[in-house]
């Protein structure tokens, strides 16, 4: 039987990937193995999917001045010791790495073992912790054909990122039964999330009753967010989060607002979805979210607006002209080749470890 130590953590976009890939890797009799933090999120979703997990020590690797910076060290480096020890007692065939900065200490184990490391860089650039991680890596696969060429040619691998199987198999009527809409206008799917939802969330609620002449709307906006004064409001139900019900709500919607989180643009690209992408500012970020929805903007697969430029106004007129021009983005996306990337990362680990 082969085996394979999946690692990544500190976000769910640093799990989700792990997660699309498990089934497919059960499926071939992989003995599969995951190493994250200690209490991290990746712990309760790995575990809940039924996989079984060890936590290591985690510490972040800052460019900045911070007090952590003297202690962080050296929980890295018991990391390091924890990982050396588990790769040692599992000997994987393979290490599959999505990055976060617990990832650093599994990679180098693999590599003092002379395992075979695979790493996927979700973001243009890559992070820190990547960078980091990509000399002892055989391949490195990506997002954006915009990331390539700050990664070493031979390992290079554009591949997009893995989804989730289940998230394909949504159905439009089970959405329109969870969220009590209708079939009669056409849905706007706003997907707020957590980390700076509030502008987002504030923009499309200025513009409420304009926008439900014409659509009607799914407000996912993040735990807190909810406005208890629109409950009830026709046409327009909100959620703080939705889990499995997701699938069923992308596939009632029509257009899609959303941040341009990797992980969260490729699953709108897998699902075929015009969409409108409001970046997180460079203020608020590394400035990666940017980067991002430019190149989906760049490849016809996005329209964007910048949060600098975000007014009711400009809001209203985005995605006025997204839902008049959609088709243009179905079929743009419908020609890209990154949409199939569990099936090539699957058939990477199988040529490594044949």
């Amino acid at each position: 039987m082969k085996k394979i130590v999946l690692t990544g953590g500190g976000t769910a976009g640093h799990v989700t990937p792990n997660l699309a890939l498990i089934p497919h890797l059960k499926d071939l009799g992989y003995e599969i193995h995951y190493i994250g933090s200690y209490q991290g999120i990746e712990k309760k979703l790995i575990e809940n999917a039924g996989i079984p997990y060890d936590g290591i020590s985690s510490g972040k690797l800052r460019r900045y001045f911070d007090l952590k910076n003297f202690s962080d060290p050296i929980r890295v480096i018991k990391g390091y010791c924890e990982a050396l020890k588990l790769i040692k007692k599992y000997k994987p065939d393979i290490v599959f790495s999505k990055g976060g900065f617990v990832a650093v200490p599994v990679v180098l184990a693999a590599k003092h073992y002379k395992i075979p490391t695979i790493i996927h860089e979700s973001d243009m650039t890559p992070g820190l912790a990547n960078k980091i991680c990509i000399p002892s890596a055989v391949k490195v696969c990506c997002n954006f054909p915009e990331t390539l060429p700050y990664l070493p040619e031979d390992k290079a691998l554009l591949t997009g990122s893995p989804i989730r199987a289940e998230l394909l198999k949504g159905d439009r009527l089970s959405g329109l039964k969870y969220t009590g809409l209708s079939a009669d206008k056409p849905i706007l799917l706003v997907i707020g999330g957590s980390l700076g939802s509030v502008k987002v969330n504030s923009a499309i609620r200025s513009i409420l009753p304009r926008l439900l002449m014409q659509f009607q709307v799914i407000h996912i906006c993040g735990k807190g967010n909810l406005d208890e004064s629109l409950i009830g409001t026709s046409g327009y139900v909100q959620y703080e989060y939705v889990d499995a019900p997701l699938k069923h709500l992308f596939a009632a919607a029509d257009l899609v607002i959303s941040r341009a989180g990797a992980n969260s643009i490729c699953e709108i690209l897998a699902l075929r979805k015009p969409n409108l992408l409001i970046p997180l500012s460079a203020s608020a970020s590394r400035g990666d979210q940017i980067l991002n929805a430019n190149s989906f903007a760049k490849q016809g697969f996005s329209s964007v607006l910048e949060e600098e430029n975000l007014t009711d106004d400009s809001l209203f007129q985005a995605i006025s002209d997204l839902y008049n021009n959609r088709q243009s983005y179905i079929d743009a996306m419908e020609c890209s080749n990154q949409g199939n990337a569990v099936k090539t990362i699957i058939d990477l680990i199988e040529s490594l470890t044949a």
